[in-house]
């Protein structure tokens, strides 16, 4: 492969594989603002709704405390005046009833809370515009939903639900009193998916109205048979705003309730619970830190003890107004705060990060496989071009010298000559040999690669076999002027395996030996036993190798480059020949060099039990 294809590929990859981290990035950080606005909305209802609580508890307790007083100021008036003992009755019986109708009011009010709380978008409408428009479904087209932003005091908005319709009608009444709500569903990017119809009870009970109408008008008759002339303050601002006694009255006690100081209106404990149930609701159970703020004043700044947690600067507070049924401007706000609202939000997208991750770290490992797999083939293909340049020359001396000899055949002259004639035929012989030989060794490796080699599994002795391999190679190392060092020690050297290759690798070392010389040769060979093994030690005083080269000897086609001086004849096969054949018989081999000074190879194989 062309170093031009490889930078090509190796940068489409690259940029593939930061196109995959941009996208997932974005997706990461999207996924994360849609979940910080679902957390900041649930947190902003269930803020709501506490307010919501705490404002219809405290009119429960006070209404109670109230009741109990003119119940109390009614038996001490009927014990003063015998007279006013139907009118107390009538009284006690209308504050009874209206007791029931503000449970029947507190009841209604308790759903339609759990209504809003589990659905975020509620819209109550009109029981005339459910009968006329919703109710009939040819008209149900006319219905139009929409989304009002109205901007806060923050960077968010905040959005209203408005149920209109685009044309108008004759109005059809109400049938019933009834409450009737709008369930109106969305999607992620806001737009309508459905909407469901939800009917709670009416707000109020009509026959107990009428009834403490019905008792409120014989009270009032009795009051004037037996009290023409005495007015209470309310009656006297009713008579002259031309309002009800019983609503002057409800303006009164509002009125009083908030003169109250707010910290006297507050209970903190009801306060987090409420807090904590409403959150919990929501899914939402991480610590939070509490603020209750008077107009200006803060009046509790409470951290939970689970939290203990300092509010850093930029922590996202949430308030909402407390006591806005009051008359004029709230007194105070609520606010809370989460001090980990980020790794609050990390949890939650927990099942998002770690597969992206997981997938993450596969690309990259696959991206790295690749490029190892492509530098390897580039390193193996250019062993392979060395390879068939070397077996090129190899090959060429002996194919030359044949077709020199055949052609001197030709001639008459050296034909007739029988000496020169046996000469040439002997030269011609030689080659071809050595031919036969190179073409061997190159058939055995690939017998080697493709598993196909047959071994014999047969006693030898290694001592004996060394020694033969040794005075094979004796006349050529007398013609470098070399020579061999033999001590086979080794008192065991019975070993199972097969002869020739046993052979073919001590020869190939010792050739390495012979090829590698710098002059004045010295190769020591000696065995020993060591455990359950032979060890047979091959050293030199040769040119040795550098640390680098030492680690890949044993790869197919590699040859110690050697520039381009061809001094040094062979394919680059030897050595891996020599590891694999080992390998197969239950042996390995071992080689330590210095640069310069030499090389040792070991050969250690399992003794025969």
């Amino acid at each position: 492969m062309k170093k031009n294809s490889i930078v090509l590929i190796i940068g489409l990859m690259s940029l593939a594989l930061i196109g995959v981290l941009a996208m997932q990035f974005y997706f990461l950080r999207d996924s994360y603002r849609q979940k910080s606005q679902l957390f900041d909305e649930s947190v902003n209802a269930a803020l709501t709704a506490v307010a919501g609580k705490l404002e219809r508890r405290e009119v429960v307790d006070f209404a109670k405390v109230q009741q109990e007083r003119n119940i109390e100021k009614s038996k001490q008036e009927q014990a003063k005046q015998r007279q006013l003992t139907e009118q107390l009755r009538l009284q006690t019986q209308i504050e009874e009833l209206r007791g029931k109708l503000d449970q029947v009011y507190q009841k209604y009010k308790v759903r339609e809370d759990k209504l809003k709380a589990l659905y975020p978008n509620v819209v109550n409408i009109e029981n005339w515009f459910y009968e006329t428009y919703i109710r009939r479904p040819q008209y149900q087209d006319l219905v139009e939903i929409n989304i009002i932003k109205t901007p806060t005091n923050s960077m968010y908005y905040q959005e209203d639900v408005i149920v209109s319709a685009t044309k108008t009608i004759p109005r059809i009444e109400a049938k019933d009193d009834s409450t009737r709500f709008l369930i109106i569903h969305f999607d992620d990017y806001k737009r309508l998916i459905g909407r469901d119809l939800f009917v709670l009870p009416p707000r109020s009970d009509p026959k107990l109205a009428r009834k403490i109408f019905e008792l409120e008008t014989k009270l009032n008759k009795l009051s004037r048979q037996n009290a023409r002339y005495e007015f209470n303050v309310y009656d006297s601002v009713a008579m002259l705003g031309g309002k009800k006694a019983d609503y002057i009255e409800d303006v009164a006690i509002g009125m009083e309730l908030a003169k109250r100081p707010l910290k006297d209106r507050l209970n903190v404990i009801i306060v987090q619970e409420l807090l904590k149930e409403e959150l919990a609701q929501r899914d939402i159970k991480a610590p939070f830190n509490i603020e209750i703020w008077s107009t200006s004043n803060i009046l509790l700044n409470n951290i939970l003890n689970e939290a203990e947690l300092n509010s850093p600067k930029n922590t996202t507070k949430y308030s909402t107004a407390l006591f806005k049924g009051d008359i004029g401007a709230a007194p105070g706000k609520l606010t809370i705060y989460f001090p980990n609202k980020k790794a609050i939000i990390a949890d939650n997208m927990g099942y998002l990060l770690l597969p992206m991750l997981a997938l993450l770290f596969l690309l990259v490992g696959c991206f790295a496989y690749t490029l190892i797999i492509i530098f390897r083939q580039k390193k193996v293909s250019e062993m392979k071009t060395d390879f068939i340049n070397n077996m090129t020359h190899e090959f060429k001396t002996p194919v030359a010298t044949i077709m020199i000899a055949s052609e001197s055949l030709k001639d008459p002259d050296i034909n007739a000559d029988h000496k020169r004639v046996q000469k040439l035929a002997n030269i011609i012989y030689d080659e071809n040999v050595r031919l036969g030989n190179h073409i061997e060794r190159v058939l055995d490796l690939a017998k080697l690669e493709k598993e196909t080699l047959k071994l014999d599994r047969e006693d030898v002795h290694i001592n004996d076999l060394v020694a033969a391999v040794t005075d094979s190679m004796q006349l050529r190392m007398q013609n470098i002027g070399g020579q061999f060092s033999v001590d086979l020690a080794a008192t065991k050297d019975l070993v199972v395996g097969d002869e020739l290759h046993f052979s073919n690798v001590f020869y190939n070392l010792l050739d390495n030996a012979i090829k590698y010389n710098k002059g004045d040769l010295h190769v020591n060979i000696n065995s020993k036993n060591v455990g359950d093994n032979i060890v047979i030690t091959i050293a030199d005083n040769g040119i040795g190798m550098s640390r680098d080269h030492l680690q890949k000897i044993f790869d197919q086609f590699y040859r110690i480059p050697t520039g381009n001086v061809h001094n040094v004849k062979g394919f680059g096969l030897g050595l891996s020949y020599v590891q694999d054949i080992l390998r197969r018989l239950n042996g390995r081999i071992t080689v330590k060099s210095e640069k310069d000074k030499g090389t040792t190879f070991e050969v250690i194989l399992p003794i025969k039990k």
